[in-house]
């Protein structure tokens, strides 16, 4: 794998712009000056050990103490305060309530047709008990990985916190991906158990999920899964399989609401949540306890500038880690109210995020860059409509943002009074790695700006030596942070070669490759410059190109396929699938829509491609490796540059330009 350096200095974004945090902000914010960020900094550098032993106990309550901080004997596989005992639901509810904030909002929930409903921390603790011994009635013990496929409703919430409160790690399934991406994670999971719901809504339509739990089964996931719990969201006629399947309000209502917290190791596993490769299959990434919950919660707070008043709102789904780290986790363990909604804005409802933020009076808004630029394409006369003087504070995730798209955010939204968090991380990484702190740093449209507190980050060549400034190179983080994950579920040897030895730098050892390339510009700010693999980001949603092509390949029609992302204003990438026939099938328009269907139910809506070209042949290298870079820029309408000397057979390309 290479990083085109030239196409990386191309694309360097000429943006001088800057904005210093507003007096009032700053003199308000928790850190307010480049000293204490600095000391922060520089306590984490000369001593990590006792920069994150002091934060672990001040910031979480410890059944039993740890004694050691990190245990990097068998490094990469790094261990966090590893003789620690601890819930992570206890820090995210007991403890607030016996600080005397039971009776505080925790959560407000708004579903799609309009209904809502509000939790105080006692309350939600109440509900998370009683579904915890609903899960033990059922026989979910500790270790087992119980399966969660939602709607954006509170029981995903009760479910997961139930799930942590027994010591049955999670592992949440996005409920916009198919049946058939459900059966894999369930199989490779071995997930017994399976959270669901008759169904959801999104976009003024009903989503079919308790359909796909049922195909999931039949079509394979009966090896593993043998109870199916269902809430009653939508009413619509389901079918309810005897002695398998159980319908949530009835196991919950008889339960108990008091739940001991399970005792759990730092290093038990929290939760598995799959993501995309560059491989056909998607990982397992696997996060544990006390780490974990150190990290999302330290990274709120400081990111947020939480205030004990705010109503804070992070618009992901609870199925990707934004969800999990800032929606349940890190919000939940600061004692702040969350707010979660069901819904997304839609034709009927264009204004449907600004009605949340002026009926709540929301003052922290965290949504992705996609989000942003299909506000701007609908212009600002829907939001010019709503109150959004709550607003105090915006943060972006997902991918990085055009400065356009962050200038729009910054003047219609937030009214040139907000600063915004622009941040970068991974399901891999926890939380958040690189971000302003928004009383501190002067920001930069489209700059994530700098590494938090005790993460070290380096933007460097194939060889491992530091790029020069504004020169694109590989994102490398140096020192391991509580927050990392610890393995791939069931496979530690690809957790290897994905993050530790995907490249080889000077023969160091222990640096974590991310994946992303980046640049640094005269003023030290970092600019993520997106993937350096075969891995498409679509509206923030990372898809392996190796699974959209076995899909495509799955289809009885297709013989070859390859998947190559192009640039897109809205989502960021688009995908594009070059795919040859099998012998005696002709190409249609009716087959494109087929092909299109089928990668649909193979995945999931997420990965449809925007365009499938056919063709009679793919351009290959005589070794028979298909040559993807020139099909991207065939896809993206560029010039086709580079080498080409070891293409097999030159006319594919002539072939393939008047297709493309």
């Amino acid at each position: 794998m290479t990083l085109d350096k030239k196409n990386s200095i191309n694309n360097i974004l000429e943006e001088k712009r800057i904005f210093p945090p507003s007096k009032k902000f700053a003199e308000n914010s928790n850190i307010s000056t480049q000293e204490e960020l600095l000391s922060l900094k520089k306590q984490a550098s000369d001593n990590p050990i006792q920069f994150w032993e002091s934060f672990a106990k001040s910031e979480l309550d410890w059944f039993e103490p740890f004694q050691t901080v990190l245990d990097n004997e068998n490094a990469p596989f790094f261990k966090w305060f590893k003789e620690g005992k601890l819930n992570i639901t206890y820090n995210c509810l007991d403890r607030h309530i016996k600080r005397g904030l039971g009776g505080k909002t925790a959560l407000i929930w708004e579903g799609e047709p309009g209904d809502s409903k509000k939790y105080t921390y006692e309350e939600l603790l109440k509900e998370v008990c009683r579904a915890a011994n609903a899960l033990k009635a059922i026989g979910v013990k500790k270790g087992d990985l119980v399966c969660i496929y939602m709607p954006m409703i509170p029981e995903a919430m009760f479910a997961m916190l139930a799930c942590a409160r027994i010591g049955a790690p999670h592992s949440v399934v996005f409920g916009g991906f198919s049946s058939e991406a459900l059966k894999d994670r369930l199989i490779d999971g071995n997930a017994r158990y399976v959270i669901t719901a008759d169904g959801g809504f999104r976009k003024d339509k009903v989503i079919e999920l308790k359909q796909a739990v049922d195909a999931a089964i039949e079509n394979g996931a009966d090896k593993v899964v043998e109870k199916v719990v269902v809430v009653q969201r939508t009413k619509k006629n389901i079918s309810m399989v005897d002695d398998r399947d159980l319908w949530w309000h009835e196991l919950v209502k008889d339960q108990k609401d008091q739940c001991e917290p399970e005792i759990m190791s730092s290093e038990d596993r929290l939760f598995i949540l799959y993501t995309s490769g560059s491989t056909g299959k998607p990982k397992g990434v696997v996060h544990t306890t006390g780490g974990y919950n150190l990290w999302s919660h330290l990274t709120f707070k400081w990111i947020f500038d939480l205030k004990d008043d705010d109503i804070y709102w992070c618009t992901a789904d609870v199925g990707w880690i934004t969800g999990h780290s800032y929606i349940v986790y890190g919000p939940l363990s600061n004692g702040a109210t969350t707010l979660m909604y069901e819904g997304v804005p839609r034709r009927s409802n264009l204004g449907a995020f600004w009605e949340i933020v002026q009926k709540y009076k929301v003052s922290i808004f965290y949504t992705a860059p996609t989000a942003i630029r299909a506000f701007m394409k609908s212009g600002r006369e829907i939001p010019d409509k709503y109150n959004l003087e709550s607003l105090r504070l915006l943060g972006t995730v997902g991918e990085p943002i055009n400065p356009e798209a962050w200038m729009w955010y910054k003047d219609v939204i937030g009214k040139d009074k907000c600063p915004i968090v622009d941040t970068w991380w991974q399901t891999e990484t926890g939380g958040v790695m690189i971000s302003p702190l928004p009383g501190v740093v002067a920001t930069k449209p489209g700059s994530a700006t700098f590494p938090l507190p005790g993460i070290e980050v380096e933007i460097v060549d194939k060889d491992g030596d530091k790029v020069k400034e504004n020169e694109g190179g590989y994102l490398i983080i140096k020192k391991p942070w509580p927050g990392m994950m610890r393995t791939i579920h069931g496979n530690s040897k690809r957790y290897l070669e994905s993050y530790w030895e995907y490249i080889s730098f000077k023969g160091e050892k222990n640096v974590y490759f991310a994946g992303d390339g980046a640049r640094i510009d005269e003023d030290g700010y970092i600019w993520i410059m997106g993937r350096v693999d075969d891995v498409i980001s679509v509206s923030g949603h990372r898809l392996g190109t190796m699974e959209i092509e076995s899909a495509l390949v799955s289809h009885k029609s297709v013989a070859e396929s390859a998947v190559v992302g192009k640039k897109d204003d809205l989502k960021g990438e688009v995908i594009v699938a070059f795919v040859s026939l099998e012998k005696d099938v002709n190409g249609s328009s009716e087959l494109v829509e087929d092909l299109k269907k089928h990668v649909v139910n193979e995945i999931g809506i997420i990965a449809k491609p925007e365009k499938i070209i056919i063709s009679d042949s793919l351009p290959k290298t005589r070794s028979g490796k298909i040559m993807r870079r020139i099909l991207r820029s065939l896809a993206g309408g560029e010039k086709i540059s580079g080498d080409i000397s070891t293409l097999e057979d030159s006319s594919v390309l002539e072939k393939l330009k008047e297709l493309s």
